[in-house]
């Protein structure tokens, strides 16, 4: 990929994506791979402005040594290291930047019995502190090329010629243009008119049907509206937490949710994919999944915690979103939700709420907004669904036909 289009694309992740403040500290997450480009992150965020910028090295073969060979009793410990570094990320607020690049299949073979247990032990605790910063710092989650990714998207290329085949779906995935940071100020602009359009339906539930065998409604909170595209923070600030996005998206109402949907994706989850399952929702939870590869970790998944089995959020995509167009599968949940419409199971993002700034957790609990330890996307979108919207006064209005937006929207 050519050096010039990799700056633009660093550039864009410092100045759309986690937007950096004059003088703020900047962690980036990421694996051993693609230093070239993660060094000009680096770069773009000292240009912005920022005053430290530090790099979490990851690499998931080490991680997966630690899942096999790790006491499980050290693995669920929190140390006094850890515990002072979150709170300080608590008091300082760093942008973070994520940059995904993992093999799908790389967990493959790990005790997930284990893995579950550990996950139960120590994220309630990192939750503490991450709920204390939520909607207080800026996050953004971008995608480079891994050669062991690439050649799963990609099966009939190798090594060098499947990495840069992959470079060049991210790059357009991403829209990073000839001007970039132009291209995403009008994305953010078309994705925001579309949640007014939908605010101002006043929708009360929403039913999806596909011919997969999809049948399913769900219900809105009254107090909350439609996000799409960049954010802001509870001061204001502007940022873009996921890079690509097309989805436009929404917090319903825990508990009230009926009927199937049936996945149209692979789901990618704890380093293995499930595939071919649908989920049956019955008084807003989880009743039952059928999986014909990995049925018993997304029974796992959803009995995580009492929240795992419930909606934590909706979002609509339609079927001609340049992604879908792509023809590709990327075994990756930052890029194939944007293919489709998906749901997520788990944890609700609370800032969908008009007002949430002034309001406990207790009390956006009890408007609707679920919790739990985790928040897990899978695509439910198909070319041919439908989706009907029932408004609060008992109107009928088409939504989705034939998997994109209704004329009648446009």
């Amino acid at each position: 990929m050519k050096q010039e289009i990799l700056r633009r694309f660093a550039e864009l992740t410092v100045r759309r994506g986690v937007n950096v403040k004059q003088g703020q500290d900047v962690i980036i997450h990421a694996e051993l791979d693609q230093p070239e480009f993660i060094t000009m992150v680096v770069e773009e965020a000292y240009k912005a402005g920022a005053r430290k910028v530090r790099v979490k090295w990851t690499h998931l073969p080490i991680s997966k040594v630690n899942a096999l060979a790790m006491d499980e009793a050290a693995a669920s410990e929190i140390e006094a290291w850890q515990h002072a570094e979150l709170q300080h990320n608590v008091d300082t607020l760093p942008a973070q930047i994520h940059i995904r690049s993992v093999d799908p299949d790389g967990m493959k073979g790990i005790d997930q019995e284990k893995m579950t247990r550990i996950s139960k032990a120590t994220t309630p605790i990192m939750l503490k502190y991450r709920e204390q910063m939520d909607n207080k710092f800026q996050w953004t989650i971008i995608g480079v090329p891994s050669v062991k990714w690439s050649e799963k998207v990609f099966p009939h290329l190798k090594g060098d010629a499947a990495v840069e085949a992959m470079w060049d779906a991210i790059i357009k995935a991403t829209r990073v243009t000839e001007d970039p940071l132009k291209e995403w100020d009008r994305h953010n602009t078309t994705l925001q008119a579309r949640c007014r359009q939908l605010d101002a339906l006043n929708l009360d539930y929403l039913h999806f049907q596909s011919q997969n065998g999809t049948d399913f409604k769900i219900w809105m909170i009254p107090e909350a509206k439609w996000l799409g595209g960049g954010e802001h923070l509870i001061d204001g600030h502007f940022y873009n937490p996921n890079m690509p996005t097309e989805e436009v998206f929404i917090t319903p109402k825990a508990g009230k949710a009926e009927g199937k949907v049936v996945a149209s994706k692979p789901l990618s989850y704890a380093g293995e994919l499930i595939e071919d399952f649908s989920v049956t929702f019955a008084e807003g939870k989880v009743v039952k999944v059928e999986a014909k590869r990995n049925q018993a970790l997304l029974e796992k998944m959803v009995a995580m915690d009492e929240g795992a089995s419930r909606i934590g959020e909706l979002a609509l995509v339609p079927f001609d979103s340049p992604i879908q167009q792509s023809g590709l599968l990327f075994y990756n949940t930052l890029f194939d939700e944007n293919a489709s419409c998906h749901i997520a199971l788990g944890r609700a993002y609370v800032n969908s709420i008009k007002g949430y700034a002034n309001m406990t957790r207790e009390q956006l609990t009890q408007m609707g907004c679920n919790t739990s330890m985790i928040h897990v996307d899978f695509m439910i979108g198909s070319k041919d669904l439908s989706i009907t919207g029932v408004t609060r006064t008992g109107e009928t209005v088409t939504i989705f036909e034939k998997g994109n937006w209704s004329p009648s929207l446009k």
